[in-house]
């Protein structure tokens, strides 16, 4: 069974080609990274399966339609004179996909909000307002935002971007354990591969119009990596963790050193 395909999918501003004949089908329950530095095209990927790119050639689909996805964005600060609720914000979630809802329609909603709080932990400050809470907490709500709707697809980008270790652990985790046990498909894009180390099934990297998709330890290798970057890469896995030791592009796609960088705006 597939969630998400693509074949032989090209995307391209005029003559710069961010990535070409890309084939990738994403399973039920399984979790795929997309990696690669600044400019390389990961967010555009997300675009194209929300429907707001369009391929230059081949084809995207996400199986059950765009309804059945949920998007987690990265974590921005909110002003704290914004009054909604965190309960409010995680609603939004459900009314995008919904019209006229009517009683029944308000009941099921009430049901669904909850629910998603629930699971993602956030019914302590759930009917905070939004703009007081912590990024982590405001994270966690992005989250249930994303799940309300129950979907078959969740497309994340960079969801960790700013956040604590702790945090990012905690997101991590909610995100890993709503796939396995809903089997829901996961496309994540990230800077930073340790936090999701344990959990990834499969890395896209995405490298100046080139790409290899695989899993870490097929991905993640000096001889892989040198070969993307045209240059001499080293790949180390210190104390359960990857390190890149490499020029300045190389060491940007993986976060080296735990640093964070700005996310792409392509």
């Amino acid at each position: 069974m597939t969630a998400v395909r693509l074949q032989g999918a090209t995307l391209a501003y005029g003559e710069r080609v961010l990535w070409s004949d890309l084939d990738l089908e994403v399973a039920p329950g399984e979790f795929v990274a997309v990696l690669g530095p600044n400019g390389s095209g990961k967010t555009s990927l997300l675009k194209v399966l929300l429907g707001q790119n369009r391929l230059t050639s081949g084809t995207a689909e996400i199986v059950g339609g765009r309804a059945s996805v949920g998007y987690v964005p990265q974590q921005k600060a909110i002003d704290e004179g914004v009054p909604l609720r965190g309960r409010d914000f995680v609603g939004l979630g459900w009314d995008g996909h919904r019209w006229g809802i009517g009683l029944r329609g308000r009941a099921a909603r009430r049901e669904a909000v909850d629910a998603a709080i629930a699971s993602v932990g956030a019914e302590q400050f759930a009917d905070a307002p939004l703009g007081q809470l912590s990024g982590g907490e405001q994270q966690r709500l992005r989250v249930a935002q994303a799940l309300v709707g129950d979907p078959a697809v969740l497309l994340c980008d960079e969801p960790l971007l700013s956040l604590d270790l702790a945090n990012q652990q905690v997101v991590a985790h909610l995100i890993d354990r709503r796939r396995r046990a809903h089997g829901t498909a996961v496309v994540f894009v990230t800077h930073e591969i340790n936090p999701i180390l344990p959990i990834v099934d499969r890395i896209v990297y995405l490298v100046d119009g080139k790409f290899r998709i695989g899993t870490t330890d097929e991905v993640m290798t000096s001889e892989v990596l040198s070969e993307l970057y045209d240059t001499d890469v080293d790949v180390l896995r210190v104390r359960g963790r990857l390190v890149v030791v490499g020029t300045g592009d190389a060491m940007d796609a993986l976060g080296a050193a735990g640093a964070h960088h700005p996310t792409e705006e392509i």
